[in-house]
Parts: structure tokens; sequence; C-alpha cells
């Protein structure tokens, strides 16, 4: 039985490995990325190698969110990105050096606050299911209404996703990434 098979035929809970520092707070919301997930395969019925690299992806995208800063720094090799922006790259390079041969899966943890124009259908799953998770708290009726859609219109809902993001990080001032950007203009 696969990862995803197994998580969709229990309760949802997820068991992180040895390595990663989350809080019961960002385990709660893995569980809910992983459990939206696997509602979208399901309901797509997208091949079993697929859901499982879903799965992956959702399950380990935050395994270092809470991890010291420097721990980061020196996982990611960055030491000049936003502290905010590190946990990606740093699983990402994890699983590299442990051997994880998926590159979607990589290239899905690796950008999922930002965004790649060259991801595949797994980092963009990741990518909604992470800003469409129920547990956040602000545009609840919209985001419910887009995480419902996903499976009738995936591209649809991805490209309303990106732009929800853009405007935004528009709105409150932040940062306009570079992958965001180009990401973005690969869509529209």
């Amino acid at each position: 039985m696969t990862g995803a098979q197994q998580f969709a035929g229990t309760t949802g809970d997820v068991s992180l490995p040895s390595w990663a520092n989350v809080t019961d707070k960002r385990l709660q919301h893995i569980t809910r990325v992983c459990r939206m997930l696997m509602h979208w395969a399901a309901a797509m019925h997208i091949p079993a190698d697929e859901a499982d690299a879903w799965y992956s992806a959702g399950y380990l995208h935050d395994a270092l969110r809470d991890a010291p800063e420097s721990e980061l720094r020196e996982l990611a090799r960055d030491y000049t990105r936003d502290e905010e922006l590190l946990h990606g790259p740093a699983v990402a390079n994890l699983l590299e050096t442990r051997g994880e041969s998926t590159p979607g899966v990589r290239l899905a943890i690796r950008f999922h606050t930002v965004g790649a124009p060259d991801w595949d259908r797994t980092g963009r799953a990741l990518y909604m299911a992470d800003f469409l998770e129920p547990g956040r708290r602000f545009a609840r009726t919209d985001r419910a209404f887009l995480a419902h859609q996903v499976p009738h219109d995936f591209d649809g809902v991805f490209r309303q996703v990106v732009r929800a993001r853009l405007e935004y990080a528009l709105r409150e001032g932040f940062t306009l990434f570079p992958e965001t950007v180009a990401l973005w203009n690969a869509i529209r």
C-alpha cells in the first residue's frame, strides 16, 4: 500500500520523519494540506504514482518550518533570503541528500511559498492546497469554493490562486518574487 493510500484510509493524521521540526499547529496544517490533496487526487482519478507524489509533497512541504534559522540557512545553502522562504529549499536539499528521486516533489517543496513556472501538476496541487486549506482564517468562503472546484477545473483554479496571492502581495506591499512573477507570466 502506498503512502497516499495509507493516508486516505486513515483519519488523515501524519507522522513526520524524525528530522522534522514543526509545532503541533503546523502539523495540523500539514495534515489538512494532505487531506485536501488526497481528496483532489481521488476525485480526479489521478494515477497512484502521482497521488503518492502529491502526498509526499504535502507531507513534507513544511517539515522544517519551525527549525532554527541557522539550521535552515545551512540546509538551504542560502544566506540572503528572508527566513520564511528558507524551509522549502532546506527540505528539498535534505531530501536530495537522502535520495528522494522524484524531482517534481523536490521542486514542489522548494518553491511552494513563491511558485515556479516549470512545476508539474504536483507543484501546482501543493501550491493550491497550501493556500486553500480550511484552517487559514482569511476569505474562507471564497477559498472553500475554489477548493471544491479544483477537481473540475484544476488549471482554472490554479490561475485564480496565483492571481489571489499576487493581488494580496500587492495590496499588502509585500515583495513580488521573481519566481512568482515568472509563474504568473507562464499561466496567464
